[in-house]
């Protein structure tokens, strides 16, 4: 078994930058429509995003240790799940990914506070 590993960390404000600057343009080139309903539900919605963001990047890193293989941010979702850890869904029409995807696991861990988020993957590959 192979264990690749990844972690991000984001500046909130960062995030509230690209959101004020780009707008829509910004929130749907990175992610998923599910993933922007669930963050802008929130009262202080800009933690929820940059936390996703650091996970989908935290997740890049993990895959293209593992495979050299860069994936768009947009196929990678987060769902959060209240009161539970928060999962990855990964949206591919990729054969070569399909297959690497189903001999591997991954865990994802994310935190926020006023400043920071930060995420880690860890990814095991059979």
């Amino acid at each position: 078994m192979e264990i690749y590993t990844g972690i991000d960390i984001v500046e909130n404000e960062r995030i509230r930058k690209a959101v004020d600057r780009f707008g829509d343009r910004f929130l749907s080139r990175i992610f998923t429509d599910r993933e922007i309903k669930y963050c802008l539900g929130k009262k202080d919605y800009i933690p929820c995003l940059a936390a996703r963001f650091a996970a989908k990047e935290a997740f890049i890193k993990a895959f293209y240790q593992g495979f050299t293989i860069n994936i768009p941010p947009k196929l990678i979702e987060i769902r959060g799940n209240q009161g539970k850890p928060a999962e990855i869904f990964l949206h591919f029409n990729n054969n070569q990914i399909e297959s690497i995807l189903k001999r591997t696991k991954y865990t994802l861990s994310i935190s926020h506070e006023k400043k920071y988020s930060v995420a880690v993957v860890i990814l095991y590959s059979s």
